[in-house]
């Protein structure tokens, strides 16, 4: 796999030997960062997670991840892309690949390749793996915290998009995306009648968004709706615990200008089942208690869960920015889930950044974090203090 980025990398290099800045022409832009991350941990994180603030990775008892105060060093955000615009008899066809460092998944805690794009649009129709129709990247905040805002819809998800209407004030966009969710089953997870529930996902989630835009700013509605299905495999079980339920959620989000030199970040979510498409949310579907049915004891139930972000961006002059602000999410925990499962959590920020030259950035960090669990008492929270060197690259290469 190494050998093929390289190769598109040498590809991308020197094929095209003429630069034109013509905005007409067929283009194709290399660009990317190298990006280091230096910072101090007062508290503890999941070790998976240890240059980054994620609220559900905090410890869930007072004795998990210990011992507390870490230092970091980490590159894993640095990024490579490569997007092109070619001319065709049905319109400008746009294509975007993009990678970065950050290992999530099986590669969770190293530094390895992880495809953030890959999409490509003709006209008002695209496919592949972007940002989803349900997200709106523009309330992330301008930050050195990798993860981001806990209570914030973000995912990158594999699409087939429609967007019929693309104007200087309105954009509306549809999308079938591609299905997925998790589950707890709580404190029965070591009962082998669980053991052959597996999940079941034969519709496409539909999400939908509308921006209006103006000279203030702009705001947005998005929404998204699915299936959640499971069924038990064990088809003479005395417990039948086949079920389903539905996913659905909406948001609310907006920039607004605040003078020439800030704006404010905002987006509002709730929804049930929606924690796959949150920025750091665990499971979408709990084990909840069903009295009264014998062959079915237990069932699954989509949770609920609420989330609110604001930040400000200020550009002080050239040469310094800041940004600080707070988000906050919440899940209505199901009743048979554990008593130290993840309910809430918190995230805040604050920074100085510093520009000296074109391309290059410097800047040190406050991040805040705290995580609440559903009904045992405990909460955990973390103080990092993180500083980030930043060097961007790009070059566009154009031709007729």
């Amino acid at each position: 796999m190494k050998i093929v980025y390289l190769a598109l990398i040498c590809l991308c290099l020197f094929t095209f030997n003429t630069t034109v800045q013509a905005q007409d022409n067929n283009t194709l832009e290399v660009y990317g960062f190298a990006m280091t991350d230096a910072g101090y941990n007062f508290k503890t994180i999941n070790p998976d997670w240890y240059d980054v603030l994620r609220t559900t990775k905090l410890p869930s008892n007072s004795k998990e991840f210990l011992p507390d105060g870490k230092v970091f060093y980490s590159v894993r955000q640095s990024r490579f892309g490569v997007k092109s615009k070619t001319k065709t008899g049905l319109g400008d066809l746009k294509t975007i690949f993009e990678f970065e460092l950050f290992g999530v998944g099986p590669n969770a805690g190293q530094t390895a390749f992880r495809l953030r794009h890959a999409w490509g649009e003709i006209g008002k129709f695209g496919a592949g793996q972007t940002n989803s129709v349900f997200m709106d990247g523009d309330v992330f905040p301008n930050s050195l915290e990798y993860w981001g805002p806990a209570g914030m819809i973000f995912y990158r998800n594999i699409q087939i998009r429609y967007t019929p209407v693309m104007t200087k004030e309105s954009k509306l966009a549809l999308s079938l995306e591609q299905p997925g969710a998790s589950g707890d089953p709580g404190v029965l997870s070591g009962r082998i009648e669980l053991a052959n529930v597996k999940p079941l996902f034969n519709v496409p989630d539909f999400a939908a968004q509308y921006r209006y835009t103006g000279s203030w700013g702009y705001v947005q509605l998005a929404g998204i709706v699915g299936s959640i299905k499971w069924k038990d495999l064990n088809d003479t079980a005395t417990f039948q615990l086949n079920g389903s339920a539905v996913r659905w959620g909406g948001t609310i989000s907006s920039n607004i200008n605040l003078g020439d030199k800030a704006v404010l970040r905002l987006q509002g979510v709730y929804g049930e089942g929606i924690q796959n498409y949150m920025n750091d949310a665990p499971v979408d579907v709990g084990l909840q208690s069903n009295p009264g049915v014998a062959n079915q004891p237990v069932k699954g139930k989509a949770l609920p869960i609420w989330g609110a972000t604001a930040f400000v961006d200020v550009n002080w002059s050239k040469l310094f920015s800041s940004t600080f602000g707070y988000s906050v999410e919440k899940i209505d925990v199901s009743d048979l889930m554990a008593s130290n499962t993840f309910k809430q959590g918190q995230y805040g920020l604050v920074n100085l950044l510093y520009y000296p030259v074109k391309n290059v950035m410097a800047g040190v960090e406050y991040n805040f974090g705290r995580r609440d669990n559903y009904n045992d008492g405990f909460h955990s929270t973390t103080s990092i203090v993180r500083f980030s060197f930043k060097y961007n690259f790009s070059r566009v290469f154009a031709w007729e």
